[in-house]
């Protein structure tokens, strides 16, 4: 394949955004705790397309799920006491959170979180964010809680939807946030927001990992958050501050998604049915951008 140097410049352009009356700024408890009391119309993270091409996302702070329809329109889900991270949907509906303060919760047809598990061996999760689906009913996650360069004490588990069986596969890690698996599940990418790195997970026979490496060094921005994969290996990469970035399976730089100003590119998803539309969570303007990609995602279920 023939690569051009400097990378192929793409420009996302915006496709959803929120209703004013949603967004008023106001405090909130997560804001208090991670953002140094800043008010906040909302934090939207988490985009991921259902079955039927609705889009979800959630807002962080105020605990509230957002559906958006085909034609745009967002209506609210659910609002629940919960700091909501990550989420992604089964192939049955089942709606699966990785929340910051309730660990690994589903939304039920009522609209109320249900924990599916809050710990590792009685110890508390520090505070979920993110979380993607593998092969034969495993769900990927990270703990990030407060971990960073200062004390690098997140983690990645698994935990099987059917067996319910929970496995600490890495720990020592300086703020675990996106994740997403090779496009053969042998690998597992992780972002490590406080080192400003993507570190690569290779797995072994008995589903642990060994030969734990930095599989990419970043600069600028806020460290990478969230993380996609396209039918071509491609490794996409959201960060905030910069942009969104494309890598081959090599980690050659091959595209850059530019932003308007002032957006915060936090998470990232592609659209169902083999689409090459990258859909990214602005958290900082309250919209979901969207951008054709050169290749189509891929998940692995």
């Amino acid at each position: 394949m023939f690569y051009l140097d400097p990378p192929i410049r793409l420009k996302a352009a915006t496709r959803v955004t929120l209703p004013p009356e949603w967004v008023a700024p106001r405090r909130s408890d997560w804001a208090d705790c991670q953002l140094g009391g800043r008010l906040l119309g909302s934090f939207l993270e988490g985009p991921c397309f259902d079955g039927q091409g609705n889009l979800y996302l959630v807002d962080i702070p105020f605990g509230r799920i957002i559906r958006v329809s085909e034609d745009g329109r967002p209506e609210l889900v659910t609002t629940y006491e919960g700091w909501p991270n990550g989420l992604k949907i089964l192939r049955d509906g089942r709606i699966l959170i990785a929340d910051h303060r309730l660990g690994l919760v589903e939304i039920n047809a009522r609209g109320e979180a249900l924990v599916l598990v809050d710990n590792y061996r009685g110890e508390r999760f520090r505070g979920l964010n993110d979380l993607t689906i593998g092969p034969n009913g495993w769900i990927y996650f990270t703990d990030q809680g407060q971990s960073g360069l200062q004390e690098p004490n997140g983690a990645v588990y698994r935990w099987n939807i059917s067996s319910l069986r929970l496995e600490r596969i890495l720990t020592g890690i300086p703020s675990p946030n996106g994740l997403v698996l090779s496009r053969d599940a042998s690998r597992l990418f992780v972002a490590v927001t406080r080192a400003n790195a993507i570190w690569r997970l290779p797995f072994v026979r008995d589903g642990g990992v060994s030969k734990v490496g930095v599989f990419l060094n970043l600069s600028g921005g806020g460290g990478p958050d969230g993380l996609a994969m396209d039918c071509q290996g491609g490794l996409i990469v959201a960060q905030p501050g910069l942009g969104v970035l494309r890598f081959d399976e090599a980690g050659r730089l091959t595209h850059i998604v530019e932003v308007p100003d002032g957006t915060s590119t936090s998470n990232i998803t592609f659209g169902e049915n083999d689409s090459r539309v990258l859909f990214i969570a602005d958290s900082a303007g309250s919209r979901v951008l969207a951008v054709e990609m050169p290749f189509a995602g891929v998940t692995v279920s």
